[in-house]
């Protein structure tokens, strides 16, 4: 006779409750934490393609650096910079439904019917959690009146977000 498996994944997603604000936020600070590396990381690439004159002026020519400008700039860098946070939110939900912050807190996130999110769900969730941080954080903080504890972005996207049980 097979043993059953005792892993999250095998457990439907309507057995968990949703996550609370506080454990959400946490995980939030800690992939802020990771993203900040990874967009550290992104925009020094093309500020280094894009400003080569800045990398011969070393130490051994007595050129001092003040500042190391970027030469993408302006609305054109920054469209980069957001492709990044989507990217890197997107495939993590949609590969796993979790990224790093969520693993270590363990929070899923799911579509509503608990199936895995799909590539457009995971789009609009991450643009919708910009306006749910725009109004002083109010579309996070309506978790706490929420019934269903859905904040504004989950109710776009059409998902949710669990708690797992401990290991």
């Amino acid at each position: 006779m097979a043993e059953p498996t005792s892993t999250a994944t095998s457990t439907p997603a309507t057995d968990h409750p949703n996550a609370g604000v506080i454990r959400r936020l946490m995980a939030m600070v800690y992939d802020g934490f990771l993203l900040f590396a990874v967009l550290f990381i992104a925009g020094a690439i093309p500020t280094l393609i894009l400003s080569p004159e800045h990398i011969k002026d070393s130490p051994q020519t007595g050129t001092v650096v003040h500042e190391l400008s970027s030469g993408a700039g302006g609305w054109l860098y920054q469209l980069y910079l957001l492709s990044i946070i989507v990217m890197f939110n997107s495939i993590f939900w949609r590969k796993q439904g979790q990224t790093l912050g969520m693993q270590a807190w363990r929070l899923k996130l799911v579509s509503l019917n608990g199936d895995k999110p799909s590539w457009g769900q995971c789009i609009i969730r991450v643009f919708a959690s910009f306006l749910s941080l725009l109004p002083c954080g109010l579309g996070y903080l309506w978790l706490v009146v929420d019934k269903q504890q859905l904040a504004w972005h989950d109710r776009l996207s059409k998902t949710k977000v669990l708690l797992l049980p401990k290991r």
